[in-house]
This record gives structure tokens, sequence and C-alpha cells, in this order.
């Protein structure tokens, strides 16, 4: 009986220590919220979220915290860039530029780059849209976010992005001046809704993706 009892004891002790212990243990991190679309805008067609903040170039960042920024491209560049089979990103602890060329975008052999919102160290970047690339135009500003920056200097930056209240103007203009290039493109919205198809260029075969992407994007030589 008394070798029962120390054996219970024993056994009552282990399970206590392994109850503390395991409340010790780090928690696996869970994965970023993404950037709420609480009020999401539409200009000429194109989804423009009032809670983001717009680089000329048709790249956005969204703040997370102090000094932490989401980023990705908007809509608009997204339908422009279409069908995209392969996309580059830079790699975590990488430093880019505001301004400056930060990922490529690949389709049928051809490539265009794209700038970045903001400048600062690269923290994480978004793996599932690297595997599955359509992410960019379903979904631009959620599951097809690109990366989190780190940025020493948030005030300096966003003197750098379009002005809050010319956000609208912003895009209007840009898809006038896209439809005034390719005329065609008028007609590439769709009847459903006044929302743009999948894929603009899609439907002008000699429409040069390169040369018409880089100009929006900011990035032609």
């Amino acid at each position: 009986m008394t070798v029962i009892l120390v054996l219970v004891t024993f056994l009552t002790f282990i399970l206590l220590d392994w109850a503390i212990n395991r409340r010790k243990a780090p928690q696996v991190a869970k994965a970023p919220t993404l950037p709420p679309l609480l009020d999401p805008a539409y200009v000429e067609g194109f989804m423009v979220p009032e809670q983001l903040a717009y680089h000329p170039g048709h790249t956005w960042a969204f703040r997370e915290r102090r000094h932490l920024l989401r980023i990705g491209m908007d809509e608009f560049a997204a339908a422009l860039a279409g069908r995209i089979e392969r996309i580059e990103l830079p790699k975590p602890g990488q430093w880019i530029r505001q301004g400056q060329k930060a990922w490529s975008l690949y389709r049928d052999g051809e490539k265009t780059d794209m700038v970045s919102p903001t400048e600062g160290e690269i923290v994480e970047i978004n793996r599932e849209v690297l595997a599955n690339p359509s992410l960019l135009r379903t979904d631009p500003y959620g599951k097809g976010w690109l990366a989190l920056i780190q940025v020493p200097d948030e005030e300096s930056t966003a003197r750098n992005l379009v002005p809050q209240g010319l956000v609208r103007s912003w895009m209007r203009e840009a898809v006038a001046r896209l439809y005034a290039r390719q005329p065609q493109l008028a007609g590439a919205v769709a009847a459903d809704g006044g929302l743009p198809t999948e894929d603009l260029l899609a439907s002008l075969p000699d429409a040069n993706w390169r040369e018409v992407t880089s100009e929006f994007f900011l990035t032609a030589a």
C-alpha cells in the first residue's frame, strides 16, 4: 500500500511539473491580421480602401503599429498586371527605398517591376502569394499583401505618398489616362457592377504589357 502511495505521489508531482512548464513554453505566433476593409470605396470601378495610404506607383501601405507597415499593390495595378505567373519579392532583412524597385512580376516571359511605397527593412514576406500569385488579383488588399516593413521614419516617407484628400482624383486620373492610351479598354469594364475585368490587357493582344505597366508603375526606363 505504501509503495502505491509513493507512486501516486510521484506521478502527481510529474503532472504538476509538466503543467507548469507547459504554461511557460513559448506560444506559436499567430498569423498577422489583414488590413480591415471597413469602408472599401470604389473609383471608376476599382476598389480604393480609405484606410490605406497610396504611392503614385500604385502600391499601398497600411500601418500595423508604430514603425511597422504592411505593403502591397492596389487593385488598379493588379488588374493591369493581370494573370501573373510568378512574383519575386525582396528577402527578409533587405533594405528597400521608397519609390525604388522593390518586387518584380512575370508574365509570358516578360518582367515588370513595382516600387515600394515606403522605406525600411523587410521583416516578413507573404509566402502564400509567392505560391499563388493569383491572390494579387483576387484579394490585393487582403491575402494578396506582399511584405511587412520596419520603417524608422514614418513622417518622412508619408510626405511622398498621395495626399489622402486627393486619392480619389488621383485614381480617376490614372483610369482616364489608361483609357486614353488604350481606348479599347474603356469597354473592358464589365457591365456587372461596373467592375474591371480580371485581366485588363488580355483583350488587347497588340498592347505591350511591359510598356503599359511600367508607365503606371513608375518604372519605365
